[in-house]
């Protein structure tokens, strides 16, 4: 055990906004002074006139515990001789007009149990790591060309223990034994667990924090959630954590007017509050605050061996007005709605962590046409790895919905987003907010009987899947959870019992399967080199057509959807290459809830003119039906095709050559000024003092 102390340089790289280590020293941490075992107290609390540490371990005393004022940073530190792990405590702030506040550490690791809100001290060393293997793997690959299939997730309500506690609650520990087997047996990459930093009303669902360097309490200790990370690595399972730099909440004991001043949040309530929230915005504009979110940033990297973070509500950190009215915001130095503050920080804290770490995900939740969100730095570029396309999500849930009768008018809403896929680096997402606040889930959004829902819904996530973009679901919508998704109860595992869930858990268990296999599905995501289509306006029939390759040659994959109840008897789709196609995917089986077909398992090219190609299939496509099937170039297509490129270059009615390749015309990204959009869902970010659910 070593001392701990805050040196001169801690100070001013703490002052640069540069200290990444600054978790280290500020907190609580075990210590050793003059032979002596103890905890270490720091805290940054510039304005307050004195501070004493209370807790458990001096009856809460406020005077037996001051602290030292040291430097001009406004730090106090305090080493009380004696003390362990799992120490309840707190900082009592007195302000110089003698109020005093009692107050959470920021910088805690651990945090006592809801409702109670004292700090908890923690060990993060003892616990002993052992999944070297998982980060060998990653070494030296490109991150763009890996399959990402994600499994976004909230512990609390995944499942409840039998154990008949009023919460029911799995522990880190026992969620890692039951979710391991559930991601190996359905063959996700990922898990994003949503709600993970502490904080202290279950009803915001983790996105008002209180403490952003402690995992919390209701499921366990910090060792608790090593084992979870460590458990998952080993299985080869990587780990997505949700992150919340927009905002914070109110609630007394948390970074609000921390020391009897704003200084997380901006004290300037049109920069600092988000109105329709009831949550503070940090102050990006100070050093002190821009260098607590990127360490924090990297202590979940280094000490808890997380790969990566979603950055939840991006676009309201970019755009000064997001969700607020004339005269509740200050336009920029150039008189415009662009936060400057916010752009820095998001490219000093993506160089900072993917120049460290190249393998972490840094994901951005961003819902407006933003540009460069996943761009270099150099430029314009915000420097995240990827974006989630929300714009896709919209587009395919709202075509979804239609009556089919309607599909036909609205063909175009599942084709726009390859016209623009090159502008980011696009992630999929069906996420936690497309099943709440009355959206209705997955599969009720379905028109139709049940089982035309069940239909619909397999077809659609074959599109998704087949789409270019990596992948994202929440729980529950991979077997067909028929209730919106609530935090206070578990899935309806129970519906695994029916046919039509238990199909479609096995379908999309076999669509990350295919995913996973096949190359072809993920290598060229970020482009349009590894997407092709064959028909997209087939608008009369609601039929898409289109095919994915890795510019191998082998295994490229073809995809039929039919979205519609009608059977397309003889249906003809073109076909790049003479040869065999193997049927691997019918999603109108009966084993998945279908009615089945008389599609073979392999059907032989024709030579006969089909969508501008040479040659064509023909099959009765049922309704409802995804058919997927895989398919090599020919030895003597290889040697002329470069990168797997079809050579003819006639034009389809959407723009896009014979081999499905994007015309100059349409190929160009979206490149609208960047406008706000409608504010997206809150997520429960309602009033966490109110305590009334959104």
């Amino acid at each position: 055990m070593n001392k701990i102390f805050i040196s001169q340089d801690d100070e001013y790289l703490f002052g640069q906004g540069t200290n990444y280590e600054i978790y280290k020293k500020l907190g609580a941490h075990l210590s050793e002074e003059d032979g002596k075992k103890g905890v270490f107290f720091a805290v940054w609390a510039p304005n307050a006139a004195s501070v004493h540490v209370v807790g458990d371990f001096n009856g809460w005393s406020d005077t037996m515990h001051p602290m030292h004022r040291q430097g001009n940073m406004g730090i106090f530190t305090l080493f009380v001789p004696g003390l362990g792990t799992g120490e309840l405590y707190k900082y009592l702030i007195t302000t110089p007009s003698g109020e005093r506040l009692y107050r959470a550490d920021p910088y805690a690791n651990w945090a006592e149990l809801r409702p109670g809100t004292a700090s908890r001290t923690a060990d993060l060393e003892s616990f002993r790591w052992s999944d070297e293997k998982w980060f060998d793997h990653y070494k030296g690959k490109d991150i763009y060309e890996e399959p990402l299939a994600i499994y976004e997730c909230q512990i609390g309500s995944w499942m409840k223990h039998p154990d008949g506690t009023e919460d029911g609650f799995y522990n880190y520990r026992e969620f890692a034994d039951r979710i391991v087997e559930y991601m190996k047996e359905m063959k996700y990459t990922h898990i994003e667990l949503i709600g993970i930093a502490e904080h202290p009303f279950d009803g915001s669902w983790g996105y008002q924090v209180t403490g952003y360097y402690a995992p919390t309490s209701r499921y366990g200790s910090p060792e608790d959630f090593m084992y979870l990370v460590n458990k998952l690595h080993r299985n080869g399972i990587g780990v997505i954590l949700d992150w919340v730099p927009a905002h914070f909440c109110p609630d007394e004991h948390g970074l609000a007017r921390f020391d009897g001043q704003c200084i997380y949040e901006h004290p300037d309530p049109r920069k600092g509050e988000h109105p329709d929230w009831g949550t503070k915005i940090f102050n990006f504009e100070r050093n002190e605050v821009r260098n607590f979110l990127i360490a924090n940033a990297l202590f979940w990297i280094r000490e808890f061996h997380v790969d990566g973070l979603r950055v939840d509500a991006v676009a309201s950190m970019l755009y000064l007005d997001y969700g607020k009215r004339d005269g509740q915001w200050v336009p920029n130095k150039y008189g415009g709605n662009e936060n400057l503050d916010a752009i820095s920080f998001f490219q000093h804290l993506n160089s900072v962590v993917r120049g460290t770490y190249p393998q972490i995900l840094m994901i951005a939740e961003e819902s407006t046409a933003w540009p460069n969100i996943s761009g270099p730095i150099g430029g314009k570029g915000l420097g995240f790895t990827y974006k989630w396309n929300m714009g896709w999500m919209h587009d395919f849930c709202e075509y979804m919905r239609l009556d089919p009768v309607m599909r036909g008018g609205a063909h175009h809403m599942m084709t726009f987003a390859m016209s623009y896929n090159e502008a980011e680096h696009y992630i999929l997402p069906l996420s936690h907010d497309e099943v709440v606040h009355l959206k209705c889930s997955m599969v009720e959004k379905m028109p139709g009987y049940q089982v035309d829902k069940y239909a619909n819904l397999r077809v659609g996530y074959t599109f998704m899947f087949g789409h270019a973009g990596k992948k994202l679901l929440f729980m529950g919508q991979d077997f067909g959870q028929e209730r919106e998704w609530s935090e206070a109860r578990e899935l309806d595992w129970f519906l695994l019992g029916n046919d039509l869930n238990r199909g479609m858990k096995d379908y999309v268990g076999k669509l990350l399967e295919i995913y996973r296999k096949y190359p072809a599905m993920y290598k060229y995501d970020c482009g349009f080199e590894g997407f092709t289509w064959i028909n997209a306006d087939d608008k009369d029939r609601s039929v898409y057509s289109f095919y994915r390759k890795d510019g191998t040659g082998k295994a490229n994959v073809l995809f039929v959807l039919n979205l519609t109840p009608m059977e397309w008897k003889g249906y003809k789709t073109g076909v790049p290459f003479a040869g065999e196609y193997k049927h691997i995917l019918d999603s109108a089986d009966p084993k998945y809830g279908g009615f089945g077909t008389g599609i073979p398992d392999k059907i032989r090219a024709v030579r006969e003119d089909c969508d501008y190609l040479d040659y064509s299939l023909t099959m009765d496509l049922p309704p409802y039906a995804a058919e997927v099937f895989v398919f090599d170039e020919p030895k003597s297509e290889k040697a002329t095709a470069k990168s797997g490129k079809a050579a003819s270059a006639k034009t389809t009615k959407s723009g896009k050559t014979a081999a499905g390749e994007v015309s100059a015309k349409t190929a160009k990204p979206v490149k609208t000024p960047a406008k706000k959009a409608p504010a997206v869902s809150t997520k429960g970010k309602k009033s966490v003092s109110a305590h009334r659910k959104g």
